[in-house]
């Protein structure tokens, strides 16, 4: 007897988490898109979600794009367009997938897109030349989650330190990633907090100002009171329907 033929969803979505993170950061996302009826991937990058950060050690900004590459192929398996969601460096990950695979990547959702960080020693930031310095100085970069919401506090969405070598392969990637901007053509949603204290606010206009998007084509959902976390803190309800209102356009479900 001949095997039933399954036919590709005509949808799929795959979300990337961001540097550091755990699959918590993200996982709010997955029963409502589940919902709509098609494929959904969540894969953990290479050196997440660990026991220790000491996982994250020596593995390079390469490799996490390797891994969207080997998720976003396995998707493709199941779905004939890909919606990439991406939080933080997933966001950026996300656009290289958009420029990488242009005939499968239907649309993005950048969460919070990394190009521009807080930190000092960042790229574009006044002290990134001393950051090969500091990394010889200094092998732990301490990280902490800020949460608008008390109650929030309890979720661990990422690790508590990063090796600092780690540090500097991840601003590589957004050296990379800003060098992409222009290329990037499809539709976008972003979403971003005004006041956070990992990602500038900047950060989301700089993307918005040179994608290659059509305008009418590209949007910036602004949250006022979210923390970097922002589907694990205040706002993340309001975060989780848009996102979902999104995809529904996009694969005709309203």
């Amino acid at each position: 007897m001949a095997e039933p033929y399954n036919a590709r969803s005509s949808f799929g979505v795959l979300i990337i988490h961001g540097f550091t993170a755990t699959l918590e950061s993200v996982k709010a996302l997955l029963l409502p898109l589940k919902r709509l009826g098609i494929p959904v991937s969540m894969p953990l990058l290479t050196g997440h979600g660990a026991s220790s950060p000491e996982a994250l050690q020596g593995v390079t900004w390469d490799v996490w794009m390797d891994d969207a590459d080997q998720a976003l192929q396995k998707l493709s398996l199941e779905a004939e367009r890909i919606i990439v969601i991406g939080h933080s460096m997933g966001a950026l990950l996300s656009m290289h997938l958009a420029v990488k695979y242009k005939e499968t990547v239907d649309s993005l959702i950048l969460a919070t897109p990394a190009i521009k960080l807080v930190s000092r020693f960042a790229p574009g930031r006044p002290l990134h030349f001393a950051a090969p310095l500091v990394s010889r100085i200094i092998r732990k970069w301490g990280l902490k989650s800020n949460f608008s919401a008390r109650q929030c506090a309890t979720s661990v969405p990422h690790y508590s330190w990063v090796p600092t070598n780690t540090v500097l392969s991840f601003f590589e990637l957004i050296k990379y990633s800003d060098s992409l901007l222009n290329r990037v053509n499809v539709p976008v949603l972003m979403l971003h907090c005004r006041r956070e204290a990992t990602v500038l606010a900047e950060s989301a206009t700089i993307v918005y100002n040179r994608i290659a998007t059509e305008p009418s084509a590209k949007t910036i959902l602004w949250l006022e009171h979210s923390g970097h976390q922002v589907f694990c803190d205040c706002e993340s309800e309001k975060a989780v329907q848009a996102i979902t209102d999104y995809v529904a356009g996009r694969i005709g479900c309203r």
